[in-house]
């Protein structure tokens, strides 16, 4: 499973990281020189959640995903309840359509 979001497809990004060193101009100097670039990684904040997938077909399953936090806040994720008990009606003519 790639680490990436379901919902929003946040993923991995890459970037530089720059050191700086040098002497002010109006001090002397001839200013800042980028002394040393850095490759690094901006990772998304991911969590593995178990959701309610829908697939093409129609049919509902739940799966254990990667998903952003913000998709989490956002509702996009619909988790499925942790006891069979705990069913309303409603709830079960959704899964029953």
């Amino acid at each position: 499973m790639p680490y990436e979001c379901q919902f929003t497809g946040k993923k991995t990004t890459f970037g530089n990281r720059k050191a700086y060193r040098g002497q002010k101009i109006k001090l002397g100097g001839f200013g800042l020189q980028t002394s040393g670039v850095t490759r690094r990684t901006f990772k998304p904040n991911l969590q593995k959640v178990n959701a309610i997938i829908t697939k093409p077909n129609g049919k509902t399953t739940t799966k254990r995903v990667y998903a952003s936090t913000r998709a989490i806040k956002a509702g996009m994720v619909i988790k499925p309840l942790k006891r069979k008990y705990g069913y309303t009606r409603l709830q079960e003519e959704a899964a029953g359509e």
